[in-house]
């Protein structure tokens, strides 16, 4: 049977031989797993996600959300495969058994979420974004707003959102202009308008908190005066149930070209001046705590664009080994059979590049939650440092590099099914549509590369960066001891020589004001740096698949020789390309930035 969501022989490639997550369950945290337990939290998402979650993919897709009396309604499978989900205990996941959770490391349940994305994203985006809120609350938040608002998360009785984008701002979050008084009682009075709330309403849970980013009276102008506000759907009796409606209206939906299970909503809070939400820790810090949340959210956007280009690969290569059409080109004889379009040697390109694509990106992916494992629970303090200081440091590549390039295995999947591509007859086009959203999600391919160039590169004097080129050469030293992979070495340390290089020069501009200049081709450079990255993590997975094969088990041979094949497409052809970014980026091209408005 022809898998559908992802391949459970590269998952567990990736968990335990490149990640050896067995290595965390030595840990205090986590002592209480071992890989079978590991094995039955996968093989349970794997089944809810196939059961529940992918038979209504499309109908999701065909029949999006509608707007009712104030109301936003959904198809009434979304609510069973989400109860399913909460039922099995996948959004507590990560939390501790003293909170009712499975206290499994952040790595495993990132590779059980994956299951879901991959089976329907849009369905999955609505306990997502709850976890992401409850995690928010669980930091900042007071005890009693935890009493009141986390644990009817944590028990599933309530969603949650994130309320950031307004009409005439943006991604421009200095500009808000939603406000915020306080009230006799010590709560506030929100009064403004959010646009674009992924699961800013639905039928799916009795209330929704939504995490509201407004300013008070007395704010300074800007990023800095930006406070956090929890405005739950419904307000709270004093013994927890639910009371009135709270002043916040849907005032309408959006209409996606993907990701359309998902409501888009425009909020309106305070049109009758009765919209209460509670202050979250400091005023004007609201912004710093939103970040947690955000960068989660960064990550989470990052596998789900993994598992829909993974979903849209799978799907390709399925079909091209039982499409039948042509003959080689040296078959003659216009009688002979047809051969599958998996012989065609462009058909192997196109399947190839996807595989590149999809699986270095989804050890990315992966690799990042183990550093949050590390970030939280290494013994020594300074390792987890290390650790959390890597991950920020990646987490704009980790959003933005999947966000663009598993787009593009999605373009190739339907170029592999051709004519049936792009019909709606076949799942590939939605795959497609679904993923377009990702580069623009939870800030923009170009904010990600402002982000990584203007800030993260330079931030704690490198010190991210100097760790991470420190592990990369560590790889390349260790690729060393196996002749086979002098070949995909050799490109990756030129590439990396040559970007630093770049980088050093860039932060110098920085450094001396010149800030539009350095910055003008940022996103030119994440997407280098992404493909270093991920050359990195695909000789990583070379060196492995070579110590598989060592190891002689015939049955895993083509497997690993395919990790091989591809480990070699991506750093011999891929990799010597991003020399002619960088020499652009290496003389500050000015191309576009001195291009003017009037010249369009």
């Amino acid at each position: 049977m022809a898998e559908t969501l992802l391949c459970a022989r590269n998952l567990a490639f990736e968990l335990y031989e490149v990640l050896d997550a067995e290595a965390l369950t030595r840990r205090e945290r986590f002592a209480e797993h071992n890989r079978e337990t590991f094995a039955a939290a996968l093989d349970t998402a794997r089944s809810i996600a196939e059961q529940l979650f992918a038979p209504h993919n499309r109908k999701g897709d065909e029949y999006e959300p509608q707007y009712h009396d104030g109301s936003a309604t959904l198809i009434p499978e979304v609510k069973p495969a989400v109860d399913a989900f909460l039922a099995a205990g996948f959004h507590n996941a990560a939390r501790s058994f003293e909170q009712g959770g499975m206290q499994l490391p952040t790595l495993l349940s990132q590779a059980c979420f994956a299951h879901f994305q991959a089976a329907n994203v849009g369905s999955s985006a609505y306990p997502f974004l709850t976890m992401g809120a409850a995690n928010l609350i669980e930091s900042f938040a007071s005890d009693e707003q935890k009493r009141r608002f986390l644990q009817p998360m944590i028990e599933g009785r309530c969603f949650g959102t994130m309320a950031l984008t307004e009409p005439h701002a943006g991604s421009s979050l200095a500009d808000i202009r939603t406000r915020a008084e306080p009230a006799a009682d010590g709560s506030y009075r929100l009064k403004g308008n959010k646009i674009f709330i992924s699961a800013g309403d639905h039928p799916l849970s009795a209330n929704i908190v939504h995490l509201v980013l407004a300013r008070l009276p007395d704010a300074p102008a800007g990023v800095k005066g930006i406070s956090l506000f929890i405005v739950p759907k419904f307000l709270l009796n004093q013994d927890g149930s639910l009371g009135k409606r709270n002043d916040v209206v849907l005032a309408g939906l959006f209409h996606k070209m993907g990701f359309r299970g998902t409501t888009s909503t425009a909020l309106n809070f305070g049109d009758h001046g009765e919209c209460v939400g509670y202050l979250v820790g400091k005023p004007h810090a609201g912004l710093s705590y939103m970040f947690q949340m955000m960068n989660e959210a960064r990550i989470g956007v990052g596998m789900g664009a993994v598992m829909l280009g993974y979903a849209g690969y799978l799907y390709a290569l399925d079909y091209a080994r039982e499409r039948p059409q042509g003959r080689l080109p040296d078959g003659k004889d216009p009688a002979s059979k047809q051969v599958p379009i998996i012989e065609h040697a462009d058909v192997r390109r196109m399947l190839l590049t996807q595989k590149a694509y999809v699986e270095g990106a989804f050890d990315l992916a992966l690799y990042a939650a183990r550093l949050v494992d590390d970030s939280q629970t290494l013994a020594d303090a300074e390792q987890r440092r290390q650790a959390h200081e890597l991950l920020d440091l990646l987490t704009p590549i980790v959003k933005s590099w999947p966000s663009t390039f598993c787009l593009k295995a999605n373009e190739l999947a339907i170029q592999v099914l051709g004519g049936h591509g792009y019909t709606r007859e076949y799942p590939v086009e939605q795959y497609y549509r679904d993923n377009r959203l990702n580069p623009i999600h939870e800030g923009t391919h170009g904010i990600q590369s402002l982000d990584l160039l203007g800030r993260k590169l330079a931030q704690n004097g490198s010190a991210g960066l100097r760790q991470l080129h420190g592990l990369m050469q560590d790889c390349c030293q260790r690729a060393r001891a196996h002749d086979a992979l002098d070949a995909l070495r050799q490109p990756l340390e030129r590439l990396l020589g040559h970007l630093s290089t770049v980088t050093q020069t860039l932060l110098g501009e920085l450094e001396q004001g010149n800030v539009n200049l350095a910055l003008a081709n940022s996103a030119l450079y994440l997407d280098t740096f992404g493909h270093a990255l991920i050359g990195w993590r695909w000789l990583e997975q070379a060196i492995r698949a070579e110590e598989g094969l060592a190891r002689g088990n015939a049955e895993d041979t083509d497997f690993y020789k395919g990790k091989l094949q591809a480990a070699k497409y991506f750093l011999t052809w891929e990799i010597p390309g991003c020399h002619h970014a960088l020499a652009l980026l290496e003389t500050r091209d000015p191309t576009c930035l001195d291009m003017r408005a009037e010249w369009f």
